[in-house]
């Protein structure tokens, strides 16, 4: 791996993780993971009977090649946070937790108070801490003290597909974060991957766009192309914006009739 992402004490050589909700089947799902090349993959917690001892979606995911990130969709309060993530971890789910507070049922919004307080539990008490988040470059920092493994805010509201728009702000996030900066909620194609990624993100997470799309392992692949791409031109640095043109081949003699 000449590039990959650190996160959590461990190598990935993917920067794209895919969620598992929304997809019309249990083998689109499957499919859709193989033609990502993600390496981690999101679970909502409230879809996995912690008590039984196979379920749906974990049959349908082959832990020896993902990394299960169980979330706390749904959770309304830190406390309802907190009592998902020790489920998961008492039910054998690994220590990684992506952690969702969010009691707006209408836009789905983030309480930032409630998801710091969950997460410096967390952190406390071992987990390896993925906060979802506005994009509020103060909560990053917050977060970042309390050692959160990274920080994910959102580009638009969840589901929506509408992009980054809130670009302005997770710029800041990534100019001034000590941890990865995971794009997450609202990218609807994978241009908008690459433009998270041509910013700076460490990586982004896509479901709804992927698990809706009418063929979802090809926009998994999509996606992994745009997100591939977007890292190497971030590497490769973009030449400078100018506020006139400047001809690729500049004006000589030769076209005044100069030459000699």
């Amino acid at each position: 791996m000449t590039d990959p992402l650190e996160l959590g004490g461990r190598s990935f050589r993917s920067r794209l993780i895919v969620g598992t909700g929304k997809f019309a089947s249990p083998e689109l799902m499957s499919d859709a993971l193989a033609a990502s090349g993600a390496e981690m993959v999101t679970v909502a917690l409230r879809r996995v009977d912690l008590e039984a001892p196979a379920n749906p979606i974990t049959d349908f995911i082959d832990q020896s090649k993902y990394l299960l990130l169980p979330n706390t969709s749904g959770a309304a309060t830190a406390e309802e946070a907190l009592r998902l993530a020790r489920l998961a971890r008492s039910a054998g789910l690994p220590p990684w937790i992506k952690v969702e507070v969010i009691p707006d049922p209408r836009y789905l919004m983030p309480d930032p108070v409630d998801t710091l307080a969950a997460c410096e539990t967390l952190v406390a008490e071992g987990f390896i801490v993925l906060p979802y988040i506005h994009a509020d470059p103060v909560l990053a920092k917050r977060l970042e003290e309390v050692g959160v493994a990274a920080v994910m805010p959102l580009a638009a509201p969840i589901g929506s597909g509408r992009g980054l728009k809130m670009e302005t702000a997770i710029a800041i996030i990534i100019e001034q974060a000590t941890v990865p900066v995971v794009v997450d909620a609202g990218l609807g194609v994978p241009s908008h991957a690459a433009a998270a990624m041509e910013m700076g993100a460490d990586a982004v997470l896509v479901n709804t766009a992927i698990a809706t799309a009418a063929h979802p392992a090809r926009m998994a692949h999509a996606f992994a192309l745009g997100v591939e791409s977007g890292r190497a031109a971030y590497l490769a640095g973009r030449a400078a914006e100018l506020d006139e043109a400047a001809a690729s081949s500049p004006l000589t003699g030769f076209l005044r009739g100069e030459v000699p």
